[in-house]
């Protein structure tokens, strides 16, 4: 292994890319733009869900019923209606997600001790939208009917009932239950992608179009040298993208990693060196730009977007799709990422992770060799 050859080789793709704009944007304004984007504008979290009233009521209790709802921090008031068609309307217009209408008499019902049905519509557009406000309803009128029932009991003078069986629930690793806390690390794996693997996808294939490919060969360069030469500045690149998502995770976010530091920059160059190796193999069999460009973002960053656990949980997926998200590397590295930065494990748990995309670097590396060896290098 000859450093003067690897530092010439590294040298002559660090001026290439300083040159190239495009380059450099893909390699630093895209992350920064995935880091605030995804940071503020992705939110699987359900709140301020908007809620309309129809109150026939009028009354005391119907009026403390809509009090108690909008107290929530779950659900937001934002209007009591005449009729039945204008909250219908709030519904069509996307105004509100909700609407709950009382009838003439609920009340009266109530201090009867008759059932007093309320009925309620939910936007169900959005299927997993609809699931939880659903679910947060069911609970809030739960709780609204042990307040009425401990007020029954107390104006008949008897003794309160207590359930027999009493759940405690503790929140652990997600203790806030805030949807940035996995986002925000996942971001990384698809930093790493676009660094990694769409960059490097084209420094090979540039080679065959500019002509120069043929001047490489003649040269007393190895295919492994040829190699890490050109992946040292995608290399550094990648690990200066990971510090500043870091550092803009905690700063902007309040996301601070639990576990130690240097696991995580040691799953970063794994996965980084996945990335490159994956896309110096897309360059060297495709040996055209474009093509290697459409390549790279339908096998490295979808597939690390949609089928790494990282939004869409692979459980519902379907059977096929869960064996194909095995071989996608961002699986294994989201994985450690919420080993990391969530449940503050060490190497004894993450290991497996870790060996995986070791195995996938040397894996990927070897299949450069060959291809490279088969065109002449």
């Amino acid at each position: 292994m000859n450093l003067i050859k690897i530092q010439a080789i590294s040298r002559k793709e660090y001026y290439h890319l300083i040159r190239d704009f495009r380059s450099l944007y893909l390699a630093f304004i895209i992350p920064l733009l995935l880091i605030l984007l995804f940071g503020y504008a992705l939110s699987l979290d359900v709140d301020n869900i908007q809620v309309v009233f129809v109150d026939h009521d009028q009354t005391d209790l119907s009026r403390d019923l809509i009090r108690r709802l909008d107290a929530s921090s779950y659900f937001h008031v934002i209007g009591l209606v005449a009729d039945d068609r204008t909250a219908s309307r709030y519904l069509d217009d996307g105004m509100a997600s909700v609407a709950i209408i009382l009838a003439s008499g609920w009340t009266a019902d109530i201090r009867a001790d008759r059932e007093s049905p309320v009925q309620i519509l939910i936007d169900g557009s959005d299927p997993n939208f609809a699931g939880i406000t659903r679910s947060y309803l069911t609970a809030f009128m739960l709780r609204y009917n042990q307040n009425q029932l401990l007020d029954f009991l107390n104006r008949q003078g008897m003794e309160p009932i207590y359930p027999p069986v009493e759940g405690r629930i503790r929140v652990w690793f997600n203790e806030d239950l805030e949807s940035r806390n996995f986002i925000i690390p996942g971001i990384i794996a698809i930093i790493i992608m676009i660094v990694g693997a769409m960059l490097t996808s084209l420094v090979v294939a540039r080679e065959y179009e500019n002509g120069t490919m043929e001047t490489i060969r003649s040269l007393p360069v190895p295919a492994a040298e040829f190699l890490i030469g050109k992946a040292i500045p995608y290399f550094i690149i990648g690990l200066i993208d990971v510090l500043v998502a870091i550092l803009m995770g905690q700063l902007l976010f309040g996301v601070v990693m639990k576990s130690n530091f240097w696991l995580m920059i040691l799953a970063s160059s794994l996965y980084l060196g996945v990335a490159l190796s994956l896309g110096l193999l897309i360059s060297s069999v495709t040996q055209s730009q474009l093509v290697a460009n459409q390549v790279a973002v339908l096998i490295t960053y979808l597939p690390s977007l949609l089928l790494s656990n990282f939004v869409f949980p692979v459980e519902n997926m379907p059977g096929i799709l869960q064996l194909v998200t095995r071989i996608v590397p961002a699986t294994y590295f989201i994985d450690i990422l919420n080993g990391l930065y969530l449940r503050n494990l060490g190497l004894s748990m993450l290991w497996p992770s870790y060996l995986i995309l070791t195995i996938m670097f040397g894996a990927l590396s070897v299949l450069n060799l060959i291809v490279l060896k088969k065109e002449g290098l």
